[in-house]
């Protein structure tokens, strides 16, 4: 498989990520390092645990994270769900748990795409 085919397998935008990353090595890097990332990991424990402020965190700083590596898809279920955690008179309601199914199945689709574009490349 090809970045550009990955990209497009998770709905992403690969001309977009490749005008703020100079190669396509350090698009591969930080294709890893998304693998690493723990926010959407926090983001399940803390809607779980009904901590809004530290849900509200995971989500923003996972919404960062796709803008800057241009994950389209990933980012337009984050955004909702990120500002409908944002007001600090929130709850994690059943609106909210609606919004982060759509995150799950879009970070899932984001990392399998990403981990059998990573496994080609072996």
């Amino acid at each position: 498989m090809k970045i550009e085919d990955c990209y497009e397998k998770m709905g992403a935008n690969f001309g977009e990520v490749c005008s703020r990353l100079p190669s396509v090595s350090l698009v591969e890097r930080f294709l890893g390092k998304f693998l690493e990332d723990k926010s959407y990991e926090t983001l399940c424990s803390q809607l779980e645990c009904k901590n809004r402020e530290e849900a509200f965190r995971a989500a923003h700083t996972l919404k960062g994270v796709c803008a800057n590596l241009a994950f389209t898809k990933l980012f337009d279920s984050v955004s909702p769900l990120t500002e409908a955690l944002r007001p600090e008179d929130a709850a994690v309601s059943d609106t909210v748990l609606s919004l982060f199914g759509n995150v799950t199945k879009d970070y899932e689709l984001t990392v399998n795409a990403i981990r059998e574009y990573l496994s080609d490349k072996e």
